[in-house]
């Protein structure tokens, strides 16, 4: 559907209200958005096995406002299906910053969204956000002692994976975060030997699947961002004082420019939105509430280094898009890497140098560098090509730095060259002279930009400078 058919027939966005009630053991909170004058959404989230005494114990002022402030990153995935001028604010009350700082996600954490839907985001008429309450029962944010033990949200993918055992091995105190969890997390709690991993459960309002199916917009919004608001709730419910993301600074790096404006499809990973929501959670929420990035300070494959120590995931971890999407209706949901886009290439190409790579052919059920359709992947990958993918990826310089990496062992190995690392010798190895101090730079890196710790950050640079022995054996 046009968009000006969609925003002059819903000229706004209506985030109603919120509701919340302690069934069992389980918190289920309800919100409440309209888009006048023929939809209705109530999607739903569940945080399951919470403590009832712990949860009386918190003041319902902050309990609230969390929750009210949930609701606004939820209803962006509403929002979008016809991208109203107008968001009507009813369920709560934000200030004239807290608005420029919603605006501001909006048009930062939705630039793909934007991008890929031909969408002129930049006009001054393109959102205005109104706050309709005269004020909220809240005298700011409550300080709160909560204990010194850290919430490790953890996904399919080898980051988080490196983060909770690193963390395990300096015998902190932690617990597994997981929404939603899949099949690839389930088994990776069960690896991990992780008893009483906090779940939740998040149901999107059916509603909006079926406009979808009509044509009514879609498209990516900064989910990362949503993890930040329900971390920071769980944190305060679960009685947490840290939580530790596990994003990197590769993030930090964007795709494309498009209407004067750099497009990051990992706008709500980067620093710049973790130094943002963290003074949004001082200022407005609560404090006490320590969110960081454990892994912020390295790239990528620095990452996959310490993950090649952890042969024990190598059969479970996934970070496939196109995998999350392969459920077949049976009782065994098929999920594998797809073999075929670029986040399998990417993150093939930066464990090969620290895998054997009958290992990765056994995790990617192929050797991807044989593959010559991936061409124009590597190209992109690299940024000789289009633009750096929509994918959680590394820069394009650490990228080159993995193909060179790559080539280099396999060089040292012998045997014939695949397709991939010998495009990469004729095309891309001559233009570059000084490799080898590259390939120092990145892989000895250790970004300064970053809300460590000092404990946190000392565990992370003692285990940089002695990491585990590889077994490679899966």
């Amino acid at each position: 559907m046009k968009l000006s058919f969609l925003r002059k027939k819903h000229p706004q966005f209506i985030y109603q209200s919120f509701s919340y009630q302690l069934k069992r053991n389980n918190l289920i909170i309800t919100f409440d958005f309209r888009i006048p004058p023929d939809f209705k959404f109530s999607p739903q989230v569940k945080i399951k096995n919470i403590d009832k005494k712990r949860f009386q114990k918190i003041k319902k002022e902050t309990l609230e406002n969390l929750i009210f402030n949930l609701g606004m990153v939820e209803s962006l995935s509403y929002w979008k299906a016809t991208l109203s001028p107008k968001i009507n604010v009813e369920a709560g009350y934000l200030t004239k910053e807290q608005i420029s700082w919603w605006q501001d996600l909006i048009l930062k954490g939705m630039g793909q969204f934007f991008y890929e839907n031909k969408i002129d985001f930049t006009k001054s008429n393109f959102l205005k956000i109104k706050s309709s309450q005269k004020s909220l029962n809240f005298d700011g944010p409550e300080k709160l002692q909560l204990k010194d033990r850290i919430l490790i949200p953890l996904g399919g993918g080898k980051d988080s994976i490196v983060t909770l055992e690193i963390l395990k091995e300096a015998e902190e105190e932690f617990k597994i975060f997981s929404l939603n969890p899949t099949e690839a997390i389930k088994k990776i709690i069960k690896i991990g030997k992780e008893k009483s991993p906090i779940v939740i459960e998040r149901k999107i309002d059916p509603l909006l699947l079926k406009l979808n199916q009509k044509g009514y917009l879609n498209g990516h919004t900064p989910f990362s961002a949503y993890l930040t608001f329900l971390t920071a709730l769980c944190a305060v419910i679960f009685d947490f004082k840290y939580v530790a993301f596990s994003q990197e600074r590769s993030s930090n790096e964007g795709n494309i420019k498009y209407q004067g404006r750099i497009i990051n499809h990992q706008y709500s990973k980067s620093f710049e939105f973790e130094k943002k929501f963290r003074d949004y959670l001082e200022k407005y929420l609560v404090k006490g509430v320590y969110s960081f990035s454990f892994l912020r300070p390295l790239y990528e494959i620095q990452i996959a280094k310490l993950f090649s120590c952890y042969p024990q995931y190598f059969s479970a971890f996934l970070s496939c898009n196109e995998a999350q999407k392969t459920y077949s209706g049976t009782k065994r949901p098929i999920q594998k890497w797809c073999g075929q886009c670029s986040k399998c290439l990417f993150v093939f190409t930066i464990l090969y140098p620290f895998m054997e790579e009958k290992t990765l052919i056994k995790i990617f059920h192929k050797n991807l560098f044989k593959d010559q359709n991936l061409l124009p992947l590597i190209q992109e990958l690299i940024g000789i090509k289009d633009f750096k993918p929509f994918e959680c990826v590394g820069t394009k310089k650490e990228s080159k730095i993995a193909f060179y990496l790559a080539w280099k062992k396999k060089k040292k190995s012998g045997g014939e060259l695949p397709f991939l690392l010998m495009w990469f010798e004729r095309n891309i190895f001559p233009r570059e002279k000084n490799w080898e101090n590259i390939s120092k730079e990145i892989m000895q890196g250790f970004d300064q930009n970053h809300f460590l710790p000092k404990e946190f950050e000392r565990i992370l640079k003692k285990k940089l400078k002695k990491p585990a022995q590889t077994l490679d054996k899966f």
